[in-house]
């Protein structure tokens, strides 16, 4: 059990900026068996910008509350996964071939296409929660946001299942965190990460499937997406794959409300 507790604050402290015991450290080992929890910390970071939603509600209007909600999931993880995207647009926008795309990914200065990719993912975003909250309530969206958060960590996580490493030469910004994940931490990432979309049957029943369907679809797409041009994935695809899949989740939540409302 102390193992496990330890497993778990080192996955906080690498993908959340949530301050941690100091006896916790960035252990190989304990970073390498943190991958498991990935998707329980969409948990953690969901509730925070949930927990946002449901309070500032009464306070202030929607389009306030949804971009509060947004800036408090970014100040949870300091931005982890949007960089990855934002380098991930840089990286396959700019370059060719595998060596230049990685080469791109790897510079920690944004380029234009990372500004203009990270400014359009994050306004649809944006636009997609106001939607979620002015058709259904503010509870759905919140339970929403939980939902979507576990299930897109969940949709990276599978590629450290599914997929190599693209770079062997360590210098990736994911390193070193585990590049393999194995059946049991598997099992554990899929019930963290499903979980929560489980809850949203009380409000959608069997439509439910049509949040999930497209995930699996991005997974199947990036992950030939990203063989075809680097051989594999890198952290900043991971990265990537969340920050696509977590909108993607919520775009899918809207298209539902807007047919059922026909």
């Amino acid at each position: 059990m102390q193992k496990e507790i330890r497993i778990f604050f080192t996955a906080l402290m690498f993908f959340t900026r949530i301050p941690c015991p100091s006896w916790v450290d960035h252990s190989e080992e304990y970073l390498n068996k943190s991958s498991r929890y990935f998707p329980l910390m969409g948990w953690i970071v969901g509730g925070i910008a949930a927990l946002v939603i449901l309070t500032a509600n009464f306070i202030v209007p929607t389009s306030i509350v949804v971009l509060l909600s947004m800036i408090a999931s970014i100040l949870t993880t300091g931005a982890f996964h949007e960089d990855g995207f934002a380098d991930m647009c840089d990286g396959f926008g700019g370059g060719w071939t595998k060596e230049r795309i990685l080469e791109i990914m790897q510079d920690s200065r944004l380029g234009t296409f990372g500004a203009c990719g990270l400014a359009l993912i994050l306004a649809l975003k944006y636009i997609c929660l106001i939607e979620i909250i002015q058709h259904s309530s503010s509870l759905t969206a919140a339970i929403a946001l939980v939902a979507a958060h576990s299930a897109s960590r969940l949709t990276a996580v599978s590629f450290l299942k599914t997929h190599s490493y693209a770079r062997l030469d360590g210098d990736s910004k994911a390193k070193p965190l585990a590049t393999e994940l194995q059946t049991t931490d598997a099992i554990v990432a899929f019930v963290f990460g499903i979980l929560p979309s489980v809850g949203l049957t009380a409000f959608l029943g069997w439509n439910v499937l049509f949040l999930i369907l497209p995930l699996v679809a991005t997974k199947w797409y990036l992950g030939r997406f990203f063989v075809r041009w680097i051989g594999g994935y890198t952290g900043d695809c991971l990265g990537a794959t969340q920050q696509v899949a977590e909108v993607l989740f919520y775009a899918t939540f809207v298209a539902i409300l807007h047919v059922k409302t026909l």
